[in-house]
């Protein structure tokens, strides 16, 4: 628990300030918190205190998840940032130039998905070797013969794509 008494009041903000100027919930404030992603300090009667640039720094990461970054790939982010400042245009431009190659290779996985997709609309079998979706390139022969499918074990099985 930080205990900072020397930032006069007026220049922080409360959780509710935040929430209400940044629209972004109490709870998500303290989940980021517990995250690493921003800091408080509490003041003498123990309350969360947001020094102002936490606005920009919520800003950030909330266009950051709107495009798809994992909270993990965020917080490493953030964690290149200097200390007590917000984070500038240039800081947005260097952090979303890395998110970048991320960004492209999930549109390029999403388009051959999408691609593929109306070859299987209607079969209902995304079980033959040669099914894209469910069995790319038959790497389910890899664990040898019978229903391996929907077996977690099986190479190449991915229990999250129904």
């Amino acid at each position: 628990m930080n205990l900072d008494t020397s930032i006069p009041p007026r220049k922080t903000l409360s959780v509710g300030e935040v929430a209400r100027r940044s629209g972004v919930a109490v709870s998500a404030l303290h989940f980021y918190e517990t995250k690493g992603l921003i800091r408080s300090r509490r003041n003498a009667g123990n309350q969360r205190r947001y020094s102002r640039d936490v606005l920009r720094v919520v800003a950030l990461i909330k266009a950051a998840q709107r495009v798809g970054i994992p909270l993990a790939d965020i917080g490493q982010a953030l964690a290149t940032l200097p200390d007590g400042r917000a984070p500038s245009a240039e800081d947005w431009r260097r952090l979303s130039d890395g998110w970048k190659n991320q960004l492209e290779e999930r549109i390029a996985q999403l388009t051959k998905l999408r691609d593929q997709l109306d070859g299987c609309i209607g079969c209902g079998c995304l079980s033959l070797q040669a099914c894209p979706l469910r069995n790319p390139d038959d790497i389910a022969a890899q664990a040898g013969p019978g229903a391996r499918l929907f077996d977690a074990s099986a190479p190449g099985d991915d229990p999250s794509v129904d």
